[in-house]
C-alpha cells in the first residue's frame, strides 16, 4: 500500500497529498516535519538514529533522534509527540522545549521543520521498521568527520542550529 504525506504551500497552508515516492525529490511538494533532538540529561550527548539500510531516501544514514511528518491538522507539538511514541517508544508525559524553526530545501526533499528538545537517558524501544539502532553521540564524535559523512544533510545543518541554540553537547 502506497503511504501519502499531507503537503504544504510556502505559507503552511495545507494544498492536498502526494504519494511519498513523489514527495522525495520534488521541492515542489512541500511537507510539514516535527523533529525531536534528544540530549542524555547527564553527558549532555545527543541521541541520534540510524535509518534503516532499506528505508526509501538516505538509507544507513544518521539523522535526528525522531523525525516524522504531521497529518492534516495536526500541530507540530502532537507530531512530536506522537513521533516520540511511534519511533523511540516513548509514551510517558514529557517536556518538549520548541528550539527552531526551519526550512529544509535541498535535492532530497523539502520541508517545514519545528525542532523540540528533550533530556531523556532511555531506554529506548525503537521502530525496527523504520531504524536500524540508535545511540548517543558526543560532541567529539559529532564533530568528527568520518562521523559526518554519514550524516544525513539535514542532520548536519541541524546540528549547527541546535549549538547556536545551546542544546549542542558540551565539548
Amino acid at each position: 500500500m502506497a503511504e501519502f504525506f499531507d503537503i504544504y504551500d510556502e505559507q503552511g497552508n495545507h494544498t492536498g497529498i502526494a504519494p511519498r515516492s513523489e514527495c522525495h525529490g520534488n521541492p515542489a511538494l512541500i511537507h510539514c516535519t516535527a523533529h525531536v533532538a534528544v540530549k542524555h540529561p547527564e553527558t549532555g550527548a545527543l541521541l541520534l538514529q540510524k535509518r534503516r539500510m532499506d528505508k526509501d531516501i538516505q538509507p544507513g544514514k544518521w539523522d535526528t533522534a525522531v523525525g516524522g511528518h504531521l497529518d492534516c491538522g495536526e500541530s507540530f507539538l502532537i507530531a512530536a509527540v506522537r513521533e516520540l511514541a511511534e519511533e523511540l517508544g516513548v509514551t510517558e508525559k514529557v517536556e518538549l522545549r520548541h528550539l527552531f524553526d526551519s526550512k529544509i530545501r535541498n535535492e532530497i526533499e523539502s520541508e517545514n521543520t519545528r525542532v523540540f528538545g528533550v533530556e531523556l537517558a532511555g531506554p529506548f524501544a525503537y521502530q525496527a521498521s523504520e531504524i536500524d539502532t540508535v545511540r548517543f553521540f558526543t560532541a567529539s564524535e559529532l564533530a568528527d568527520p568520518q562521523w559526518r559523512e554519514n550524516f544525513t544533510p539535514n542532520l548536519l545543518s541541524e546540528l549547527e542550529d541546535l549549538k547556536k541554540c545551546g542544546f549542542y553537547p558540551p565539548a
